[in-house]
C-alpha cells in the first residue's frame, strides 16, 4: 500500500491541488484529515478521502471514514472528537473498533506518528499551520509491505524531511 496523508490546510486550496497533481495515479488513496475549510462539494474531494474537522462547517463532511486500501484497513477522524489533544486511547480504540491498523488524524496540527497495539496513530502535521517541536508544513506518504510501515513527511515543495522518517516492523 502506498498512501498519503494530509490534514489542516485551513482554506489553502491550492496547497490541495498541487498534491493532487503530484501525486494522483502515484498512490493508492489520498487522505485528508480535516480542517480544510472548502465546501463538500469542491472538486478537490473528487481524490480524497476526507473527514469533517472543527473548522470544517459543512454538514456534508463524515465526522470518521473507514477504507480499506490494498488489504489494509484505515481509519481517518479529524481528532477533535477523539480528545487526541489529551490521550490517544480514545482514537487507538475506535479504531481497534472496526478492526484498522492504521488511524490517521489532525486537529493538533504537530506531526507525529507511533505504533500502539499494532494500530499506526499517524497525525501528518499541518499543510499550513504547523505547531510543536517541527515547525514544518507537512504531509506523509506511507508504504506498507508485508514485513514493514515505512512514513515519510515531506515538506511543502514536496522535500523528503529524512530525519522524520519511520520505519516500523510488522
Amino acid at each position: 500500500m502506498l498512501v498519503l496523508v494530509v490534514s489542516d490546510n485551513h482554506g489553502d486550496r491550492e496547497v490541495l491541488v498541487d498534491l493532487i497533481e503530484k501525486y494522483q495515479g502515484k498512490v493508492d488513496g489520498m487522505f485528508h484529515c480535516g480542517d480544510s475549510e472548502l465546501e463538500a462539494t469542491d472538486s478537490v474531494w473528487n481524490d480524497f478521502y476526507v473527514v469533517r474537522g472543527n473548522c470544517d462547517y459543512d454538514d456534508a463532511f463524515p465526522t470518521t471514514v473507514v477504507a480499506d486500501i490494498k488489504k489494509e484497513k484505515i481509519f481517518m477522524t479529524h481528532g477533535h472528537l477523539h480528545e487526541v489533544k489529551f490521550t490517544m486511547n480514545t482514537l487507538l480504540l475506535a479504531a481497534k473498533e472496526v478492526g484498522a491498523g492504521f488511524a490517521f488524524f489532525g486537529h493538533t496540527h504537530e506531526l507525529g506518528v507511533e505504533l500502539v497495539d499494532d494500530v499506526l496513530l499517524l497525525n501528518p502535521g499541518s499543510i499550513r499551520l504547523p505547531r510543536g517541536k517541527y515547525p514544518i508544513k507537512t504531509y506523509v506518504i506511507v508504504e506498507t509491505t508485508l514485513e514493514k510501515i515505512t512514513v515519510k513527511y515531506y515538506d511543502e515543495t514536496h522535500q523528503l524531511v529524512s530525519e522524520l522518517t519511520s520505519e516500523f516492523k510488522r
